[in-house]
């Protein structure tokens, strides 16, 4: 695995973030949530959503006063195996972590526990609070609503969210499979990543109103907030290739984000007001932990979804490839690789902590890129 950016260490990152988040008022213990499920992106390689997104989504979300650095998460509605919870506005991560460890606990005393979010922001990757489940012998499921992104299929708006449904099975393996995608072939993150980086993005996952596809990932970003552009949905544009799959999951994702807590939807997720303001996306998730033990004992259910994956990944190869892959297998790959190296850092992320240790007055912080 070839790697030519500097590395700098977990603990290095992890003591950085969250003292800019402190700095910043995030509570420590707040902070470290929010560090551990940021990082975990880039233990997986999933670079879109790890340090990547630090100062453009936190940092300056909170600058702008539209994401609350102090979390006030709220019960306010209850049953032994339900739950609605009210964010406020405040960090996702902490949110995500709380919802997802309330159903968990119902799965314990019940077999099976779901809590629903309202007005909560960017909760990072979907698979962390999957496998907040599969460490516990539990199937994790969870998804969340975002702001408009995809277009439906025959259609050139962005209406949905790119809305990712999430499932994490424990497995007798060393890592769990762990399903983490969006509804849509690409997501914001990616075109971000793309736009951060001077790469065109590939044709065919952004259409634009005239409905041919964008490939100038400044263009696409700047027409996504705009509704100039939009996303296409798993499948593609039409029929043809099953667009119309990829559309109606990512509206499920969106009435099970919305619908449950009486939470926003579409457009009401736009994060502007009439006067075109920046205000909050009061966005919606809900989490499901079951409890495999409940069905024929966690062992059981372990040893069967590990020889379904074996099986899969020891089936005919096609021509010129020599392994198969099952979810969650390249992220530990990526893992392993990483654990010992650290995190890799671009040259745009070098820029943004340098400069943000300076403004802060972090001076106890040295960085190997400098």
């Amino acid at each position: 695995m070839q790697e030519t950016r500097p590395f700098i260490s977990w603990e290095l990152a992890e003591e950085f973030m969250v003292a800019v988040f402190e700095k910043y008022g995030v509570p420590e213990e707040d902070a470290r949530i929010c560090v551990d499920v940021l990082l975990e992106s880039d233990r997986r390689g999933i670079e879109s959503h790890g340090l990547n997104r630090f100062k453009p989504i936190y940092i300056d979300r909170i600058r702008d006063g539209i994401l609350s650095p102090v979390t006030e998460y709220e019960i306010i509605k209850e049953t032994p195996t339900t739950a609605v919870a009210d964010g406020h506005n405040g960090m996702g991560m902490v949110i995500g972590t709380k919802a997802m460890q309330l159903a968990i606990d119902k799965a314990k005393a019940y077999g099976m526990g779901m809590v629903a979010v309202r007005n909560s922001t960017h909760y990072g990757i979907a698979g962390y609070y999957a496998t907040m489940c599969t460490k516990n012998n539990m199937i994790g499921i969870t998804g969340t609503n975002a702001r408009p992104s995809i277009a439906p299929t025959f259609g050139v708006e962005n209406m949905l969210g790119t809305n990712p449904i999430t499932f994490g099975l424990p497995t007798d393996e060393e890592f769990p499979f762990v399903l983490d995608c969006a509804t849509s072939i690409s997501q914001r993150g990616k075109i971000e990543f793309y736009a951060r980086n001077g790469q065109d993005t590939p044709a065919g996952m952004v259409i634009g109103r005239d409905g041919k596809a964008m490939t100038d990932s400044g263009q696409i970003l700047e027409g996504l907030g705009q509704g100039t552009a939009a996303l296409t949905p798993l499948g593609g544009i039409g029929e043809e290739l099953a667009g119309y799959k990829g559309y109606g999951y990512a509206t499920v994702v969106e009435i099970l984000s919305a619908a449950l807590q009486a939470g926003s939807f579409l457009w009401m997720l736009s994060g502007k007001d009439e006067e075109g303001n920046k205000i909050p996306y009061p966005l919606g998730h809900f989490f499901i932990a079951i409890d495999t033990e409940a069905f024929m004992g966690a062992d059981s259910f372990k040893k069967t979804a590990g020889e379904i994956l074996r099986q899969l990944r020891a089936s005919k190869k096609a021509p010129g490839q020599n392994r198969i892959y099952t979810a969650g297998e390249k992220e530990y790959d990526i893992w392993k690789f990483r654990e010992h190296k650290g995190v890799p850092v671009g040259e745009a992320v070098q820029k943004e902590f340098i400069a943000m240790r300076d403004e802060l007055g972090l001076v106890q912080f040295r960085f190997p890129f400098e």
